[in-house]
């Protein structure tokens, strides 16, 4: 029986391009998964969007004399062409500036205004008596109170990685002016969080499947007791909140952004013609809601999200928890954080640029930062690159198909009457592996999920220098035909294996292997190919980078 599979995967803000470090923390293992579950038979629908009204979309504006529209509109674009290049195969890719994403949002403000866990209340903030208006915590710096640093935003310091309150800043400054900004009352509407710690605690309690430091993470914050929260912000640049009176004001981001995989999940199916098929994602209790993120969404994913979620319900329509939030820890880079400001990143457009997507998919995955902090260097790219993707699966397939093509008039050689061991073995290992990975993505373990299909590769070259072909064809050319029929079975199964990780070099090694049509939807299975099928002539995969490529980009960083 096939499953629904919803895949909500964080929205960027869109104000700077993609860079490696987002890509493995959220967008490549989702596609994984994703692709996977496809292949599996499953319904998939994987959604996400530019988050448009975020305070750093403002900041980058008034910093580039634009508007947050313009940037937002740049951005967007950027990610789209960005995630098409990677093959990140998102149902939709829309964003929170749309109309549709409004309504939705506006609709769960009112249904928890209507529940009575949204209520006013005057709060303290910062304003600007220079330019006349209150301060977006991302437009208060000062030193950090807790280590100390100067330059500490209103809402985190970046030195120590503390979580601040702009009130908290020591010798705050406005970014709009540089003035001292004041302390001034404001009404704003904030989320009973705290009405829903009992309801959560119970909820998060008995989820053995997820990932221990984002169950644990989450339990630590729901004993120490939740906090409301500000839903609304002093803006002019959002959703604006749907109470009368409140016209100059807007839907704080965090509160609406996470409402954009319903939002999504809705849009998708307006625009293909089938206006109910988002409730067989959100209201069917057997589908499953996976949610892709990094480590510092987690408390908008399992407690906060979690809450609207409960607290919007009605007798007639309670929308899905999350099954799981396989959240990644950080990916480093070359030993420091990915960071805009000091450009110490590997920017997606300028990787796309000078290479090809699927060696940085394999980096990315075999270095998934699943349950601690990874580093990624030059160097590094380079090694497995050149030692595992080319010399070991490339080269695999390369030198099979060379050597079959010129010694079996460009044919697949007939099927053995019946295999050795070694080969039947081989074969069994093949077949078995389907499962064995799966299982593992299936638990959103990807990085021993792409080890069991390089292993198989690694185990297939053994058995090719062991039976060694290219001497039997001068003795025994039924021995050579055999270990050839088998080890190109081989690569095709490990072409299928490899589609979830790398999906554009698979279904070239697949058909190099004599198989025709889609790799995608052949199924999670080894397409088996007969005696006699017609081999292509072979291209290499990959290309193999000199020792100076990485040198090369190494000099990149922070320039």
């Amino acid at each position: 029986m096939p499953e629904t599979v919803l895949v909500c995967v964080a929205w960027p803000y869109a104000n700077t391009p993609l860079h490696a470090g987002q890509m493995a923390g959220a967008y490549l293992p989702a596609d994984i998964f994703a692709r996977y579950h496809r292949m599996k038979g499953n319904r998939v629908l994987m959604v996400s969007g530019s988050d448009a009204h975020g305070t750093p979309i403002t900041v980058r504006a008034e910093a580039e004399g634009t508007t947050p529209e313009a940037v937002y509109q740049k951005n967007h674009q950027s990610f789209v062409d960005t995630f098409e290049r990677f093959g990140v195969s998102f149902d939709l890719f829309t964003s929170t500036a749309t109309a549709n994403h409004a309504e939705v949002a506006q609709g769960i403000f009112q249904k928890l205004l209507a529940a009575g866990y949204i209520y006013p209340a005057t709060q303290t903030l910062l304003f600007d008596p220079k330019v006349g208006r209150f301060l977006p915590d991302r437009y208060v710096e000062g030193i950090c109170p807790k280590c100390g640093y100067d330059g500490a935003r209103g809402d985190q310091c970046d030195n120590c990685g503390s979580t601040l309150d702009a009130l908290e800043l020591l010798s705050p400054r406005s970014r709009l002016s540089d003035a001292t900004p004041e302390p001034r009352p404001s009404e704003h509407f904030f989320l009973k969080l705290s009405a829903f710690n009992e309801r959560l605690t119970e909820w998060v309690a008995p989820q053995d499947h997820w990932r221990a430091a984002v169950r644990n993470f989450t339990l630590g914050l729901l004993r120490e007791g939740l906090h409301d929260r500000a839903i609304t912000r002093d803006l002019e640049w959002g959703i604006p909140v749907p109470v009368e009176g409140f016209e100059g004001k807007r839907l704080y981001v965090w509160f609406e952004a996470v409402i954009g995989y319903l939002s999504a999940s809705i849009e998708w199916s307006k625009t293909h013609g089938q206006p109910e098929a988002w409730r067989d994602f959100w209201l069917d209790p057997s589908a499953r809601t996976y949610y892709f993120q990094g480590k510092d969404n987690v408390p908008f994913h399992t407690t906060i999200w979690p809450a609207m979620l409960m607290g919007s319900a009605t007798p007639d329509e309670t929308l899905a928890l999350p099954y799981d939030v396989p959240a990644n820890q950080y990916v480093t880079m070359s030993g420091a954080k990915a960071s805009s400001s000091r450009n110490w990143a590997v920017w997606m457009p300028d990787y796309l640029d000078r290479h090809e997507s699927d060696p940085l998919r394999y980096m990315l995955s075999a270095v998934m930062p699943e349950t601690s902090d990874s580093d990624f260097t030059w160097s590094e790219y380079v090694r497995r690159n050149n030692d595992e993707l080319v010399a070991t699966w490339g080269n695999l397939v390369h030198r099979v198909l060379t050597f079959t093509r010129r010694n079996f008039d460009a044919q697949v050689p007939p099927q053995p009457a019946s295999l050795s061991e070694s080969s039947q073995r081989l074969l069994d290992r093949i077949d078995g592996a389907f499962e064995d990975e799966g299982k593992h993505i299936e638990a959103v373990n990807l990085r021993a999920a792409l080890q069991v299909a390089m292993s198989v590769a690694q185990d297939a070259n053994r058995y090719l220098d062991e039976r060694a072909p290219w001497t039997a064809i001068k003795t025994d050319r039924d021995h050579a035909a055999e270990s050839l029929w088998t080890v190109i079975n081989v690569i095709s199964g490990i072409a299928t294996l490899m589609q979830p990780f790398m999906p554009f070099t698979s279904p070239r090694a697949w058909a190099l292997a004599g198989n025709t049509g889609d790799l995608q939807a052949v199924g999670w299975q080894r397409s088996v190919i007969a005696g006699g099928t017609a081999l292509p002539e072979p291209l290499p995969l990959f290309q193999k980078f000199d020792d100076s490529v990485a040198a090369e980009e190494e000099a990149r960083l922070g320039h």
